[in-house]
């Protein structure tokens, strides 16, 4: 494995970059002086993909350092410590076990962009080792993670924010804002959408597990499986061992914006159509799918997600729209457009610098916003902008749409609890079989 010692002494130190795909991020008031006891020191967990938005965001923040990249795959290492001393000007210490960090009394934070499976339970570990959490949607494989990850910050009182950066967005903050003041009037619809077109998995191959990779240690909770050629590094989303499906992995977002704008918790019934209609290959949750969500006081939100065959006509990659008694409200990761009912535009906001919205890594300056509320939050005890008890009722509703398309029917939710009604079929996806010694528990 390299090391940070070894590396440095190989590579030259890079120039460093704070921008992103050319573009330049906007100061997010770390300008002031910060005195000495608000240094944080934090650890990235996972550092192929998502993680590179992380550390960008991380290092705007001129008293916070990260002191370990962790990963259980030494080819990602590698290609990570070259892009750290490239765009952040050096590379932290190298850990292929994440508890061996927990242990480390210097880090003050961990930011976790694993595999989904991973997310509750390694959130959970930190909060016990006195960490705070950053962890990225969704913050829970099912909805048993979901309660006990509550439960665990409420316990250990920590800082614990999900990764929906778009609750940072300033135009998304507004437009929220002014719904509330009555701008659309009575809102009660939210539409969400993500729209792709993502190609075929293939049928996976059982070959050895590449030497330079942890497959014990990146299994953890999940029951073991053998080794295939189509899993690691990304496609794990669309195997139910490890993913959540495209509902979790982008949905989350713009149901999570909805639910906002209409000040709706859990659903009193969702509804779920689609299958998977494209490929035949190991993809293992729906390709198009169709959620509804029914609420109080007649509202309701509804998500569509084409993962693999774009929506026609075509839309923007991804987006939530508000409706009202008096207008509608479009809320993108870079906008916010006003409309009367008739359609005529009235007001657009957009925010300083664009975010990515279909890759795989999202990068953009939503990311600088929402690390930099987390970060202050530590500091200052500011609230957070998705503190993780608000957090998990978005991810709960991604998890009720999986479970009401296994099930095939409409599922009657306790709007307190999120627990299915009269339907043991369905609340068998309530929980998940776990590696003996690997349970999460408080």
């Amino acid at each position: 494995m390299t090391t940070r010692r070894n590396f440095i002494k190989k590579t030259s130190a890079g120039t460093v970059a704070l921008s992103m795909g050319g573009m330049v991020l906007p100061s997010m008031g770390y300008g002031r002086i910060i005195g000495a006891n608000d240094h944080l020191n934090v650890a990235v967990i996972g550092v192929r993909s998502r993680a590179k938005s992380h550390v960008i965001a991380i290092h705007q923040d001129k008293n916070a350092k990260i002191l370990y990249n962790c990963d259980v795959d030494d080819t990602i290492i590698e290609a990570h410590n070259v892009w750290c001393q490239e765009n952040i000007g050096y590379v932290p210490k190298v850990e292929k076990d994440f508890r061996k960090i927990l242990e480390d009394k210097d880090v003050d934070a961990v930011f976790i962009a694993t595999p989904e499976h991973w997310h509750a339970p390694m959130a959970i570990l930190a909060l016990q080792a006195g960490k705070h959490v950053y962890v990225e949607k969704p913050c829970s494989h099912n909805p048993h993670e979901n309660q006990l990850l509550v439960a665990a910050q409420k316990k250990y009182n920590k800082k614990v924010q999900m990764g929906n950066q778009q609750r940072s967005a300033r135009t998304s903050i507004l437009g929220v804002k002014e719904i509330r003041e009555g701008i659309i009037g009575e809102v009660y619809k939210g539409e969400a959408y993500y729209s792709n077109n993502r190609g075929s998995i293939g049928i996976g191959n059982k070959v050895e597990v590449p030497k330079t990779l942890d497959w014990e240690l990146w299994q953890g909770p999940a029951p073991r499986k053998d080794y295939k050629d189509n899993v690691h590094p990304y496609n794990w989303h669309w195997f139910r061992n490890w993913g959540t499906g495209e509902i979790h992995n982008n949905g989350t977002h713009e149901i999570d914006i909805c639910r906002w704008a209409l000040g709706v918790d859990l659903p009193k019934s969702v509804t779920s159509f689609g299958g998977k209609y494209t490929y035949q290959d190991d993809w293992e949750f729906p390709d198009n799918q169709q959620v509804t969500y029914k609420f109080d006081n007649n509202k309701f939100i509804t998500w569509t997600g084409h993962s693999r065959g774009v929506i026609q006509p075509r839309q923007p990659g991804r987006g939530a729209t508000i409706y009202g008694s008096k207008g509608i409200i479009e809320l993108s990761r870079n906008f916010y457009k006003l409309y009367a009912l008739d359609g005529t535009p009235i007001k657009f906001e957009f925010e300083q610098a664009v975010s990515a919205t279909t890759n795989t890594r999202g990068d953009g300056s939503l990311d600088v916003s929402h690390v930099a509320n987390f970060f202050d939050a530590i500091r200052e005890d500011k609230s957070l902008h998705a503190d993780i008890k608000d957090a998990s009722i978005s991810t709960m509703l991604c998890h009720l749409g999986n479970m009401a398309q296994d099930a095939g029917e409409t599922l009657n939710i306790d709007s307190t609890t999120g627990k299915v009604l009269h339907n043991d079929k369905a609340m068998k996806g309530w929980k998940r079989e776990y590696q003996d010694g690997w349970e999460p528990k408080l």
